[in-house]
């Protein structure tokens, strides 16, 4: 099985490539590349990002091809896709970060800055909170509720479908944590410096 994390210039996803590598051993191809037939050969696609929402849209679009390729991967072939951080967000519809820009629209919804209630919440949300887990998720198996996962961010995804929503976190609100539809995966958190439970999360879905 090939696994491709698609390194489109978004920062450093050093950690990411580790953890996966670290999970991946021994039972995967991983592959870490912008290379289109590689992406269009892989069975699983993992898109991180870091940054601003308008920063990662903006380096995805910058490479040609890019945004069709991902299109078609998760739309028309319906094959697994794990978004995290940026990479969840930009799922969305539109983001406000910098300015109004358009996201790739797999569920409908906005990425609008958290409410820090005139600054009784810091922001960016930064480390350890608790996850509630409010459906049943292929990543979340054997996952414990109210498990604490590693946050780093300012904005949030609000989608419009709330079906979708696989977890929460409690900060300022309740805040979209994970979100599952179909064959799209997503976590506002870090896996990758989540400690053992980010690297079980990882690892469910490597073997979805």
């Amino acid at each position: 099985m090939n696994v491709t994390i698609v390194d489109y210039n978004s920062g450093n996803i050093s950690s990411v490539i580790n953890s996966f590598q670290e999970v991946a051993k021994d039972k995967v191809n991983l592959e870490v590349t912008s290379d289109l037939n590689k992406i269009k050969s892989s069975d699983k696609i993992v898109l991180p990002g870091q940054g601003s929402f308008k920063s990662c849209v903006d380096a995805l679009n910058s490479i040609d091809g890019l945004v069709d390729t991902l299109n078609n991967f998760v739309i028309s072939e319906k094959k697994p896709l794990f978004g995290i951080c940026v990479g969840l967000q930009m799922f969305a519809d539109i983001g406000y970060e910098e300015k109004e820009t358009r996201g790739l629209g797999w569920i409908s919804g906005k990425v609008l800055k958290i409410d820090n209630q005139n600054g009784k919440y810091k922001l960016p949300h930064i480390g350890w909170n608790e996850i509630n887990i409010v459906k049943e998720s292929k990543i979340f198996k054997d996952i414990e509720n109210n498990s604490h996962m590693y946050f780093v961010h300012s904005y949030e995804f609000i989608p419009e479908d709330k079906s979708v929503i696989s977890a929460t976190t409690d900060y300022s609100s309740n805040i979209v944590c994970s979100v599952e539809k179909e064959n799209i995966f997503g976590t506002q958190f870090h896996p990758e410096k989540s400690d053992k439970i980010g690297l079980k999360i990882i690892d469910n879905f490597i073997k979805l």
